[in-house]
């Protein structure tokens, strides 16, 4: 769901036929206020891989240490005037300009909710980021929506942080994705007034017992989310489906055990997911990858869950930023750091999406003010899906 204040809602849907894909964006229960433009292959092939040389994933060969440098210091997303050129070609390229026309009529008074539901070849694209046409750059995600909240608001929160994968040293590619546990960091300070407070699962005595553990395993998280939390954070590692292969399902986390918990095991375990859920992990809501979008959020969705906030592409490691990433703040800086937090104060207030919307709209403001430490690499990735109405 993109953030547009929620009277009228809209539905933005991409079909690819043959070497076409058909886009329509229509406002529910107004068929007259309807429109529809067609994407040609090349224009349609051209925007795809601008947007895949701008993001961290390995290409042609390339080491997942030289793709992170290629996106943190050549790529797209990389400094502000060419992250704007990206988010203008995507905009122009993927919303015809009846598109812009009629979501900007709905914005202005009353505001509306936008939902997308992209085709399998534009499952990466973050649509919050697209720029509208004009000089301003105005985005997708500035345009904004509301999402309802339980009445397990109080209760306490799930926290999956960076789960210890048996046989993984910490730097090998299922290793730490927040580095080593220290009650000085960003995220431990964070936490801790949730840990003082009693409000976390697992229990812990310090915020730092939160990170790294090795006792997370599928059956912890199954009684973890039948103890009726309030709601679900995963920070770690997952891994996406082929595309190619076309099984969604196969899209899986990676817990504290060795085999890695597919999207179809989450299903068939008939999990009673939390009515919220963050999912921080390597493109965890590529579900519409597939023409059946059956990956981690449909998962998640499927067991109970009313929101989801997942990840279109593999967010670089805190490690990772620091080792590639320039300037001289880069061994004090963490994204993925302020990620996290951002996230999970978002999905504690009372309108979560919005919430999420709101903290990628700041850094988006401190991108455009020349913050180059607030990277689109992570504020961009982020996408939230919900469903109306409770389970």
């Amino acid at each position: 769901m993109v953030d547009l204040a929620v009277t009228e809602t809209l539905v933005l849907r991409f079909a690819d036929v043959g070497v076409a894909t058909y886009a329509s964006l229509r406002v529910v229960g107004e068929p007259s206020r309807s429109v529809s433009w067609v994407l040609e292959e090349p224009h349609l092939q051209a925007a795809c891989d601008e947007l895949d040389l701008a993001l961290p994933d390995p290409r042609n060969g390339e080491t997942a240490g030289e793709a992170i440098e290629r996106a943190l210091r050549t790529g797209a997303l990389a400094d502000h005037d060419s992250e704007l050129e990206l988010a203008r070609g995507l905009g122009a390229g993927l919303i015809g300009i009846d598109g812009w026309q009629l979501l900007a009529d709905c914005v202005t008074s009353p505001r509306a909710a936008l939902f997308v539901t992209p085709s399998p070849r534009l499952a990466r694209v973050p649509w919050g980021q697209l720029a509208m046409p004009g000089p301003d750059g105005l985005r997708l995600m500035e345009l904004r929506a509301t999402v309802g909240w339980s009445a397990r608001r109080d209760r306490p929160a799930v926290l999956v942080l960076d789960p210890r994968i048996p046989g993984q040293r910490p730097d090998s590619a299922l290793g730490s994705v927040l580095g080593r546990p220290s009650p000085r960091s960003a995220l431990a300070r964070h936490f801790a007034p949730l840990v003082d407070a009693g409000q976390v699962l697992p229990a812990a005595s310090t915020p730092e017992e939160l990170f790294r553990r090795t006792d997370i395993d599928r059956h912890w998280l199954a009684q973890a989310c039948a103890s009726e939390p309030a709601r679900l954070l995963y920070v770690g590692h997952a891994s996406a489906a082929e595309g190619g292969v076309g099984h969604a399902d196969r899209a899986a986390l990676h817990l504290a055990e060795g085999c890695a918990f597919t999207a179809a095991d989450v299903m068939a375990a008939g999990l009673a997911i939390p009515p919220r859920v963050a999912l921080l992990a390597c493109a965890s809501g590529g579900d519409y990858r597939f023409d059946e979008a059956t990956g981690l959020v449909a998962a998640m969705v499927l067991g109970g869950a009313q929101l989801v906030t997942a990840t279109l592409w593999s967010l670089p490691t805190t490690a990772g930023y620091r080792r590639f990433a320039s300037g001289p703040t880069e061994l004090v800086v963490d994204p993925m750091a302020e990620t996290v937090a951002g996230v999970d104060l978002a999905h504690c207030e009372q309108d979560a999406g919005i919430a999420v919307n709101r903290w990628q709209r700041t850094q988006l403001r401190r991108w455009r003010d020349g913050d180059v430490t607030a990277s689109p690499l992570y504020w961009a990735a982020l996408a939230t899906f919900a469903v109306d109405g409770a389970r």
